[in-house]
């Protein structure tokens, strides 16, 4: 009976860490809120290690499963949009870029959901400029969590980093509304 419950726990071991992670963001959030930055930045760099783990076990031990497919991308964005919402909240970084991160990813959402209602569901498929986006996103998160962390100053670096993240996430939401239009035939 004890293996079958700690093997039945092993293969939820990445829906699980997923979950964690889902509800690590509140935590976090509010510690931005709080100006606790330390404490925001272990939690970001957590959640980070957390989602290369889960998704380690889940391949490496042909652990996938179908919540999972939906579980880990939902706790990545809420995660990166709740923290890009709280520093703007708390004005570190502009509203402008807040509001792009969150409307590419309501805009995608949108259109998935029209597809479905319409009955011409779209395959999502990560995109390459995608994929540079989210990575961008997470490292200027990661950098600007750090500097405020260690009470650094957030110097000329920072100006450009907003520049080329918003570049980067209106150039990916026009790719994907670009495959969205292609397949909804407009």
């Amino acid at each position: 009976m004890a293996k079958r419950v700690d093997s039945a726990l092993f293969r939820s071991l990445p829906n699980l860490i997923t979950l964690g992670r889902l509800v690590l963001v509140p935590a976090v959030i509010a510690m931005i809120a709080s100006n606790e930055w330390s404490g925001a930045f272990a939690g970001f760099l957590v959640a980070g290690i957390s989602d290369g783990v889960d998704g380690w076990l889940a391949k490496r031990f042909n652990l996938r499963t179908e919540l999972g497919a939906y579980l880990d991308p939902l706790a990545d964005k809420a995660l990166l949009i709740s923290i890009y919402v709280a520093l703007a909240w708390v004005q570190v970084v502009p509203v402008s870029l807040a509001v792009l991160v969150v409307f590419r990813d309501v805009m995608i959402i949108g259109a998935v959901i029209v597809s479905w209602v319409l009955r011409n569901p779209v395959e999502i498929r990560p995109l390459f400029i995608s994929k540079a986006n989210t990575a961008l996103q997470i490292v200027f998160a990661a950098g600007v969590l750090a500097a405020k962390s260690f009470s650094l100053t957030l110097g000329p670096w920072f100006g450009d980093c907003v520049y080329v993240v918003a570049a980067l996430t209106l150039a990916s939401a026009a790719a994907y509304l670009s495959q969205w239009l292609k397949h909804m035939s407009l």
